[in-house]
């Protein structure tokens, strides 16, 4: 499934053919969109998220999040590298269209090409040789993995959280701006004080 970042529209989505996970497609169809809606701009740009007995890996570029599920022993390299090669090819064709797009689903089209891209990395041949291919994905061990539950749960957490890390940043700068004027009427207070001494001792030195 393909979602934008901002509101969690779904803009494009391929269909399972396999018999055994179709008959509850719709549960992780809901389990996605209600992920793409907990997603925004300071989540993670990779993930892979547990959804007992598969993964959702998901990839996010210029807002829009690529997800695909898979079965827990389906290689982690071999499914992002799928989901880089998606993002390529969709915001190549509908990447200036992503920000105007108002209905769910739209780009549905784009099944096409997942389609072919999904037969060729089920293909064992292609497969065996995804090693050539990725070298510059970066080490998938290194990439987060959360429990469905844990991140739908906590997504209203995550967003108070950042509330507040919005709210600290804000205080503390207004904290700045108080502490560099308390720090300037202290100069201008002892520049006063100083030179009303300056004066004092020139009257009572030539004056006086």
């Amino acid at each position: 499934m393909i979602a934008r970042i901002p509101d969690g529209l779904p803009l494009a989505a391929s269909m399972q053919d396999d018999e055994q996970v179709g008959r509850k497609l719709i549960e992780y169809q809901n389990q996605a969109k209600l992920l793409f809606k907990k997603l925004n701009f300071q989540s993670p740009k990779q993930c892979t998220i547990e959804s007992v007995p598969y993964y959702f890996h998901y990839l996010i570029e210029r807002d829009v999040c690529y997800l695909v599920l898979c079965e827990k022993n389906f290689s982690k390299r071999s499914a992002f590298s799928f989901l880089e090669d998606i993002a390529a090819e969709f915001n190549k064709l509908y990447g200036r269209q992503v920000s105007t797009v108002s209905r769910p689903y739209t780009l549905i089209e784009f099944d096409n090409y997942i389609q072919k891209a999904k037969k060729n990395y089920i293909d064992s041949r292609v497969r065996r040789n995804l090693n050539s291919l990725n070298n510059e994905l970066q080490d998938v061990q290194r990439i987060m993995v959360q429990n469905i539950d844990d991140v739908l749960q906590r997504g209203t957490v995550l967003s108070e959280l950042d509330t507040k890390a919005q709210n600290l940043s804000i205080l503390s700068k207004k904290y700045k701006k108080e502490a560099t004027n308390l720090n300037l009427k202290s100069m201008y207070i002892k520049l006063t004080v100083a030179a009303v001494f300056v004066i004092l001792l020139f009257l009572y030195f030539y004056v006086l």
